[in-house]
């Protein structure tokens, strides 16, 4: 099934769904805030990327794996139940719902999809926005870690070595040509430059299904080839493994990505646009 839902979809279920915003702009804290204030979804309840589906920025990445108990209460104030039926927008280019959609079924969330392009199509397409806030739900999710699988640094190390390791960020960004954000530019040996752009149309939705399929099969994601996703610090990288989740191929995150694995200096760093 797909983890997709366009504006025009949602638009029939919004009194049978938990609407989830996620809107965030990388690096700059509280924006998302504001701009949920500003405007969004009737009934949407607000998720902080940096402090909720995150943990503290250290060793172990910019955008570290959350704790259980930090997401199952933001999943309890939005009112979620184990059997709720959830959708997370952010302000268009999901990967923020993205990030959203892989952290609540890494800790359990059975059923929960993306609006496809994210404020700026649900808008496009005439849907309503407020500036009213909801009030606190009660729910009772109980979040448990273990729903996806995960790479750690050696994991994605194996996997650039022996299958298909896709680097979301942009090109240049991979070929260490640029780096605006971390402190060391270039790449995990043998990854693949995959930017998550790509996977996007011109019209700002998901390319569609046989776009995304020949997409991957062009990087080399073919079957029974062990494939993984990785970026700056594990948030685009989730926004690749929803497009591979369209194609039928559930591929593990490393979230800690580049920001964890520059940590080690032991860690090779390759650059360069030459495999």
């Amino acid at each position: 099934m797909s983890a997709l839902i366009s504006p025009e979809d949602l638009r029939g279920r919004l009194g049978d769904v938990v609407v989830i915003d996620v809107q965030y702009q990388l690096g700059a804290i509280g924006k998302g805030r504001d701009d949920y204030d500003q405007a969004h979804l009737p009934g949407a309840h607000y998720v902080d990327l940096d402090a909720e589906l995150a943990g503290p920025p250290g060793p172990r990445g910019r955008h570290p794996m959350p704790t259980a108990h930090s997401v199952q209460a933001a999943l309890r104030r939005c009112g979620v139940d184990a059997d709720s039926r959830v959708v997370v927008y952010d302000g268009g280019a999901c990967s923020a719902a993205a990030r959203a959609w892989w952290v609540f079924r890494y800790f359990g969330l059975r059923s929960v999809r993306v609006v496809d392009g994210g404020l700026a199509a649900w808008t496009a397409s005439g849907g309503p926005v407020t500036t009213e806030v909801p009030e606190p739900g009660d729910g009772s999710f109980e979040a448990r870690a273990g729903g996806l699988p995960l790479l750690d640094a050696d994991g994605a190390a194996r996997v650039a070595r022996l299958g298909v390791l896709l680097d979301a960020r942009s090109t240049e960004r991979w070929a260490g040509e640029t780096e605006p954000i971390d402190a060391v530019a270039g790449h995990i040996p043998g990854a693949v430059s995959a930017p998550t752009v790509e996977n996007m149309g011109p019209d700002g939705h998901f390319r569609p299904h046989h776009e995304l399929r020949e997409r991957f099969r062009a990087l080399g994601v073919e079957p029974g080839v062990a494939v993984g996703t990785y970026c700056g610090s594990g948030v685009t990288a989730a926004h690749q493994a929803l497009a591979l989740h369209e194609v039928g191929v559930e591929a593990p995150v490393y979230v800690g990505s580049w920001s964890e694995w520059i940590r080690d200096p032991r860690r090779p760093v390759a650059t360069g646009r030459t495999p």
